[in-house]
């Protein structure tokens, strides 16, 4: 294409200023049909698109989950009591405790919501660093390839830099103080065995998972629903 514009161009030098507009509409018409045929974006176009669908993904997604209510609003992510004490919290509620079980749960969500931040610079360095490669994969993946992709070159690195700022948040809370008032509560009922939880563990895992639900929802949204594409770029892209 680009070699058929280039000589319908050059032939414009020997022309009349008024054939040359017309030229120039010749190769706009030419344009067009390409795009009707099915003619795609270059490699570099869908590079740059593939980064700003994960941009935007990745920024709205942390955006989502770090609003009041981000987790623990949000049955698909909300952070529920550790499965090794779900026994403990079942018997609790049957005695009338609900309330002590009811504030443990939403301490460590709001923990989630307020260390969630965090995570986006991690996520803008792995934007920057996606390959020609990790572009055309995620392009002809699925869904959630770009995700995917973000959640392989991140997740480790971002539970270790986010279990501390998580603990910080639980802290910050009461966490720990609404688990050790309901344990406490527990440990009066006859032969309830007491669990050990790694709560900074828990809490961090259960964060990070909900929040590349989140993200992938945002890049469905990118690839599905073109009012979803908010700048030329992606809808060039995601076409």
């Amino acid at each position: 294409m680009r070699r058929i514009v280039a000589v319908i161009l050059m032939s414009g030098l020997f022309c009349t200023p008024l054939a040359y507009a017309g030229l120039l509409d010749k190769v706009r018409e030419y344009r067009e049909k390409r795009q009707g045929a099915g003619g795609e974006p270059d490699t570099n176009t869908v590079i740059a698109g593939l980064k700003e669908a994960l941009s935007v993904s990745a920024k709205n997604g942390v955006t989502t989950v770090s609003k009041v209510d981000g987790y623990f609003g949000n049955q698909l992510i909300k952070i529920p009591v550790p499965e090794n004490i779900q026994k403990t919290e079942k018997i609790l509620r049957k005695v009338g405790l609900d309330k002590e079980v009811d504030a443990f749960i939403l301490s460590m969500n709001r923990a989630a919501e307020k260390a969630a931040p965090q995570a986006l610079s991690f996520f803008t360095k792995a934007v920057k660093e996606m390959s020609i490669p990790d572009a055309v994969k995620i392009l002809h993946g699925s869904d959630t390839a770009a995700t995917d992709f973000l959640k392989s070159k991140t997740y480790d690195k971002i539970y270790v830099a986010f279990k501390p700022v998580v603990s910080s948040a639980m802290n910050d809370v009461g966490v720990t103080h609404s688990f050790k008032q309901m344990m406490d509560k527990a440990r009066t009922i006859p032969l309830l065995k007491r669990e050990a939880v790694d709560l900074d563990h828990y809490v961090t895992f259960k964060a990070l998972d909900g929040l590349f639900v989140v993200v992938g929802q945002e890049e469905k949204k990118i690839r599905k629903d073109p009012a979803a594409r908010v700048t030329e770029l992606l809808r060039t892209v995601f076409k």
